[in-house]
């Protein structure tokens, strides 16, 4: 076991993102830690796209949406 000291700022932001309320820091960083890796590269690539596109302003919202299919 190992003690690292992180800011107060990031212990506000790891409590934020526990499941339940006696998750440990550990079990917080080794999640965020499999989130990451879940990712394929082919995942990666089309969110890269996707984030371009949006940047293009090549998307239609939610409301643009709903008007187009009349619901």
């Amino acid at each position: 076991m190992t003690t690292i000291q992180i800011s107060q700022d990031l212990q506000k932001e790891l409590n934020k993102m526990k499941l339940y309320n006696k998750e440990t820091y550990e079990e917080v960083i080794w999640n965020i830690i499999e989130d990451t890796q879940e990712l394929t590269e082919q995942t990666k690539k089309e969110i890269e796209l996707a984030r371009k596109e949006f940047k293009q302003g090549k998307f239609v919202t939610h409301a643009k949406l709903k008007q187009e299919l009349g619901a």
